[in-house]
């Protein structure tokens, strides 16, 4: 039970920090937190919260991102006959300590957002997970008997 509530609010903070939340709330659809609220029934107060919480780590993780992929386009610039074992090295450390971090921010952005929730709104949210988990077991049940079934 606390692997499918950790997948969760995995899938939920993780629905929050990709591009299409932005996106989405610019395109006049409901963002990943008037869903989630519509799913487990948040409150105005936890919306709120969780929209700072949202904000407030996103742009951190974003600027992480931002750097890694700088580092990673330098290390690619270095696939050439006369490279630098050293700059690679050093590249890769540095990546490597950026993923630790983008990972250990992901995971506070998580922990936060769950700390918002009540234990029913938890429970519900588990529920749903379960739900969705089987869905998409079954479809790609479906998918592996269609593609059998083809060949």
């Amino acid at each position: 039970m606390k692997l499918v509530k950790f997948l969760g609010t995995a899938l939920v903070a993780l629905s929050f920090s990709a591009p299409s939340f932005a996106q989405q709330a610019a395109g006049g659809q409901p963002d990943q937190v008037d869903q989630l609220a519509q799913m487990v029934g948040l409150s105005d107060d936890q919306q709120t919260e969780i929209r700072g919480i949202l904000d407030e780590m996103q742009g951190k993780i974003g600027q992480l991102r931002q750097e890694a992929q700088q580092i990673q386009q330098q290390m690619q610039a270095e696939i050439k006959a006369d490279y630098d074992e050293a700059a690679i090295r050093e590249n890769a450390e540095e990546l490597g300590d950026l993923t630790g971090e983008i990972a250990a921010l992901s995971t506070l952005m998580q922990a936060k957002v769950d700390s918002v929730f009540t234990q029913e709104q938890r429970d519900e949210l588990d529920k749903r997970m379960q739900q969705m988990q089987q869905q998409m077991q079954q479809q790609r049940q479906m998918m592996q008997q269609q593609q059998q079934q083809g060949q």
